[in-house]
């Protein structure tokens, strides 16, 4: 029988998951704090409910793609949460990016409610969560992986099977996290320096992506600083909170990681700066406040961006 599948925080990646999951078949539940969000995903042809709870009782598995671990404690354990209501045996999909000490102890509690949990931290932007194309980093227990698999199936183009307990996904996640918040950080340093230099943004951009010096990130998020345009996909407070669990989790391991560190100080600036609802791109304007550089401006904005 295929499962229903609840999808928890219709932002952009769990809109996209939550709408790819439907259009390869599976009927999917979705719920948001935001009536908006859900009148959407229901003009796409899905069905919403009132809380949680609501969607739990009827879902087989529960994806949570909300922003961090207060609100996965709040949507599983809170007033009207998916505890309680998730049938024994059910199958909870934790895809927010939180701590591994935190992804165990879920593991943990849920255990000790009669659910099923697979760690599963996601990676691949909004554009691949509506392909259903995204990377998965997973653990969790052979009967976790199989309740999920259908899920899996509609929403990632891999699945990594890191290990058979909660925790080991979200640490290999934290992994992906510092390296993308240093590679988003460094790109706004580099195009930066080059308009500091009098260089093109647009020649830079070019030159840079098919140069050693270029990275995934540099290639994906520097034309939203070309075209002037800081409406987040992924926004500067995703990472002021990711990078904050990276330097959080080197401290409980003693370990100095510096390039981190120094990332995370770049998007707290820009957080301070009043940046950090808008894309994490924005980061550059930290610069554009201390060396008074000239960002590119959107079309028919002539504002700051």
């Amino acid at each position: 029988m295929t499962p229903r599948v609840g999808v928890i925080g219709l932002g952009a990646m769990g809109m996209g998951t939550a709408t790819a999951l439907l259009e390869r078949g599976l009927t999917v539940t979705g719920f948001d704090i935001s009536p908006q969000a859900c009148a959407s995903f229901e003009a796409h042809g899905g069905q919403s409910a009132s809380s949680p709870a609501a969607l739990a009782a009827q879902s087989d598995i529960v994806l949570l793609v909300v922003v961090n671990a207060d609100q996965v404690e709040q949507v599983l354990f809170g007033d009207q949460g998916v505890v309680g209501s998730l049938e024994r045996g059910g199958l909870v999909m934790q895809c927010a990016t939180v701590a591994p000490s935190v992804a165990r102890r879920l593991g943990e509690r849920l255990a000790d409610a009669g659910l099923e949990m697979l760690d599963a931290p996601i990676s691949g932007g909004a554009t691949k969560a509506r392909t259903g194309q995204l990377s998965v980093m997973a653990s969790g227990s052979s009967l976790a992986f199989d309740k999920a698999a259908p899920a899996l199936d509609a929403m990632a183009a891999t699945v990594y099977r890191l290990g058979s307990e909660p925790g080991t996904g979200s640490s290999m996640k934290l992994v992906n996290q510092l390296l993308a918040g240093v590679h988003i950080a460094s790109a706004a340093e580099a195009m930066a320096l080059g308009i500091r230099m009098g260089l093109d943004p647009d020649t830079v951009y070019e030159v840079i992506t098919h140069s050693a010096g270029n990275s995934w990130m540099f290639e994906n998020r520097v034309p939203h600083i070309l075209k002037g345009d800081y409406t987040p996909l992924s926004a500067v407070d995703i990472f002021v909170k990711d990078l904050n669990i990276v330097h959080e989790t080197g401290r409980e391991l003693a370990m100095s990681m510096p390039v981190a560190s120094s990332a995370l100080q770049q998007f707290t600036a820009a957080k301070g700066a009043g940046f950090g609802r808008e894309d994490d791109a924005a980061v550059i304007k930290v610069y554009q406040r201390l060396s008074g550089i000239t960002l590119p401006e959107a079309a028919n904005d002539p504002g700051e961006g």
